[in-house]
């Protein structure tokens, strides 16, 4: 059995990007993090050290994100999730990066990409 951490609409400010003005101005991107992990141990101790401190990866995915441009959002994406891996506690990061402000020629909601990314060591 595997719960879902969500954390949804984290806002950040980056440099991401293939145009030169998006690596100069920066823009907002907006992040979704659903992490998958077994809660019983936390919820049976409530003990903060029994879970993943959704305040600390919140802290380290903006570090992430508002640091070292790249081209892409699959790049920035894979970062992001790569992070969330980083706790054993965590069987599987799924990762939404919404780029509001794309540099596209009309009228559009958002751009999205959506990864999923599971530990390596972990089963099928």
């Amino acid at each position: 059995m595997t719960d879902e951490l969500r954390i949804e609409g984290l806002r950040c400010f980056g440099h991401h990007g293939v145009f030169d003005f998006e690596r100069r101005e920066g823009q907002v991107f907006v992040l979704d993090l659903v992490l998958g992990m077994d809660t019983r141990p936390a919820a049976a101790s409530d003990d903060l050290h029994d879970t993943v401190d959704y305040g600390s990866l919140v802290g380290a995915v903006k570090s992430a994100v508002e640091s070292d441009p790249v081209d892409l959002i699959e790049t920035l994406a894979g970062r992001v999730a790569d992070l969330c891996l980083t706790d054993d506690r965590v069987e599987w990061a799924r990762v939404t990066v919404h780029k509001p402000e794309a540099p596209i020629d009309a009228t559009f909601a958002d751009v999205a990409l959506t990864i999923t990314r599971k530990r390596e060591d972990a089963s099928d």
